[in-house]
């Protein structure tokens, strides 16, 4: 939808899987095709809860962007609850990181993905756009960290375009 970079690191993953609402006015939905839930590893039964996690997700965003949730959703910890982690420490360098217990769930990779941004200080940067027709997931590389929409040439311009005639 952009021509932003992706988020870096493990925020790539949450973003994508947000993003696979293509349309938040029609409900166009890429989850419905087989080979996006594979690349998400979605298994047979678990559709509506990757759409959960992704809906709690986006509402973590708008919030990171500073905007009320856009539908209720169950609360995104006790989604990832349900996706214990363990420690990992590499017996070369003694770096740490979070692991899924379970093997590789989409809400295990989430909630170690997010405790890696929010140790690194990038978990705040994952954005939704605040254009209500959008809330299409982005990356804040702006220098203060205010982005407010995902592209400033569509969705940002619809803004300041709708601001002007309303004056």
């Amino acid at each position: 939808m952009n021509a932003r970079q992706p988020a870096p690191g493990g925020l790539a993953l949450i973003e994508d899987l947000v993003n696979t609402l293509l349309d938040i006015t029609t409900g166009e939905d890429a989850l419905d095709r087989a080979e996006v839930r594979e690349r998400f590893g979605v298994v047979a039964g678990g559709l509506d809860e990757a759409r959960e996690l992704r809906e709690s997700l986006r509402a973590a965003c708008l919030a990171h962007a500073g905007h009320p949730p856009h539908r209720t959703v169950t609360p995104l910890g006790q989604l990832l609850a349900r996706a214990p982690l363990r420690v990992a420490v590499d017996d070369r360098n003694g770096a740490a990181s979070l692991v899924p217990v379970h093997g590789a769930s989409l809400a295990g990779r989430v909630a170690a993905a997010i405790a890696e941004a929010r140790g690194g200080g990038t978990w705040a940067r994952l954005k939704a756009c605040e254009a209500a027709d959008c809330h299409w997931a982005y990356y804040d590389r702006s220098p203060a960290g205010r982005g407010r929409w995902c592209d400033m040439a569509v969705c940002g311009a619809r803004a300041k375009m709708r601001r002007y005639r309303a004056k």
